[in-house]
């Protein structure tokens, strides 16, 4: 199963991105307001990754593919 992350990188002048990976569909953004309360920061721009135009039953559907090749190997 893919790893869930979120990156955060603060800057000299304050500027602050943060990028959700992992989590495929529209789910990513309820990371948003968590963010903004742990930062104590506002959202001004928002940019949406490939990840956010899949699906989660297509993340599903791979995760059980790969549980299957693994049964099958051993």
């Amino acid at each position: 199963m893919p790893s869930k992350q979120i990156r955060v990188r603060i800057y000299p002048d304050g500027r602050i991105e943060a990028d959700v990976m992992g989590i495929k569909g529209k789910g990513c953004t309820d990371y948003i307001s968590i963010l903004e309360q742990l930062l104590d920061a506002e959202t001004i721009d928002s940019e949406y990754t490939a990840e956010y135009y899949e699906s989660e039953q297509t993340a599903l559907e791979q995760n059980q593919i790969h549980s299957t090749e693994q049964n099958q190997k051993k």
